[in-house]
């Protein structure tokens, strides 16, 4: 992994030598291979024809991208004008100088995104990253399965109560488990999930002196539920599952329960979806996450100019209006979270049964630094190491839920892992 404090000379570096750019009549954009994403390819063929500018697009999957991203942004390798990041990084990139500040026309409306995406992509008020979409994370559950089991899942429940749920529902020979829940593992993947359950049990990913509380009996009793319920509920093979991989298996109606980013509503396809707001076992601060993944322009760019227009029209209303009216997709399929003029739109509120819920949890989420958390973040920890230590949290907790280490033995791995490298940054 890149460290800020590592690669500040090479990036000075790799800007003034980078030539491998494209030229101003083409952008290479670097993207997560989620749905929106994938769908913005076909939005923006409008966009080559009118602008004459031809678009290559790289769609990575989600730890391969924050890989590739990280290393050619801190190096300044300049493969990409356009970057896809998210509310982790661009707080952090934008300080250190990595990625280009964002000004847009008054036509763009930037008041109209909602205050938690333009915080949380902002340093010190500056915008450095635009969002495309924004989410929370709530609980999308199938209402047929839990009416027929005479069960029921509320608002902020318990996790007892929402594991008891989960039980009645799972019928694993008839192809139906009880919950899908984030195994893979990254910092992103199983690591904001399980982030999220440890944040609700009470738990930290340091005190106020930045060492690590992995060792904590509230993260051993987190780890514990998250281990024991997946691995009794969930479907075979989940330490391999993320985002994409569970959407699919909902899909095809072997979900009962899912807990995940509030977007995935916007793509579900089994009828009698319902939802509710993220579970907690007592702690609702940080049960619920904030992310966005949005669009930034690596710094020293020769296209910034151009980039800075693409992403202006890729994040605007007009581009909701494209998607809206767009053949092959419609209302339903807008990207969501990151403007509030989105939610008063007639064609949206007809079609989007999960909004509230969406915007609901969006406005509960708390990345705020508390007295119980002295860092920004709710399923990271917004500084420059995080990215290490959550991947190598990430690594141990799927080895626990496979059956290779015990939950003990994983946060003991994770925990040295994380002293070490704060130790090494300086931290104490």
């Amino acid at each position: 992994m890149f460290s800020i404090r590592k690669t500040a000379l090479a990036l000075a570096i790799g800007v003034a030598s980078a030539t491998t750019a494209a030229s101003a009549q083409e952008l290479t954009i670097a993207t997560v291979n989620n749905g929106h994403m994938i769908n913005m390819q076909k939005v923006a063929e409008a966009y080559t024809e009118e602008t004459g500018v031809k678009l290559n697009w790289v769609s990575l999957e989600e730890g391969v991208l924050r890989e590739q991203v990280t290393s050619d942004t801190a190096t300044g390798g300049g493969q990409y004008d356009i970057i896809n990041i998210g509310m982790y990084e661009a707080p952090i990139w934008g300080a250190a100088g990595w990625i280009e500040p964002l000004e847009f026309g008054d036509d763009y409306d930037v008041e109209d995104i909602l205050p938690a995406m333009r915080a949380g992509l902002s340093h010190e008020g500056t915008l450095y990253a635009a969002p495309f979409y924004g989410e929370s994370s709530m609980v999308m559950y199938r209402k047929d399965l839990t009416d027929a089991a005479g069960v029921t899942i509320a608002d902020n429940d318990s996790w007892d109560n929402v594991k008891a749920a989960a039980a009645a529902i799972h019928d694993p020979d008839n192809g139906v488990y009880g919950a899908c829940l984030r195994g893979k593992p990254g910092w992103g993947d199983n690591g904001a999930f399980i982030t999220t359950v440890a944040n609700s049990f009470g738990a930290r990913w340091f005190d106020k002196d930045m060492k690590p509380q992995l060792d904590s009996p509230e993260w051993k009793a987190a780890a514990d539920f998250y281990v024991d319920f997946l691995s009794t509920y969930g479907p075979p093979g989940s330490e391999g599952n993320s985002f994409n991989e569970i959407l699919a298996l909902y899909n095809e109606g072997k979900c009962g329960l899912w807990i995940d980013a509030t977007i995935a509503a916007s793509f579900l396809e089994v009828d009698g979806v319902a939802y509710a707001q993220s579970p907690n076992a007592g702690n609702p601060v940080g049960a619920n996450w904030l992310w966005a993944w949005a669009l930034a322009i690596p710094a020293g760019s020769p296209n910034a100019e151009e980039s800075q227009k693409f992403i202006e029209w890729a994040t605007s209303k007009d581009y909701v209006q494209a998607v809206g009216n767009h053949p092959d997709f419609g209302w339903g399929s807008v990207p969501t979270g990151q403007r509030a003029s989105t939610y008063a739109l007639p064609e949206f509120q007809e079609v989007a049964g999960f909004a509230a819920a969406e915007m609901a949890a969006i406005e509960s989420a708390a990345p705020e630094a508390t007295e119980l958390k002295p860092y920004t973040g709710v399923q990271f920890a917004a500084i420059p190491e995080f990215q290490e230590i959550g991947g190598a949290f990430g690594q141990e907790m799927s080895a626990a839920l496979s059956g290779a280490k015990s939950v003990d033995e994983a946060l003991a791995a994770a925990q040295s892992a994380a002293d070490a490298i704060m130790r090494e940054a300086g931290y104490y």
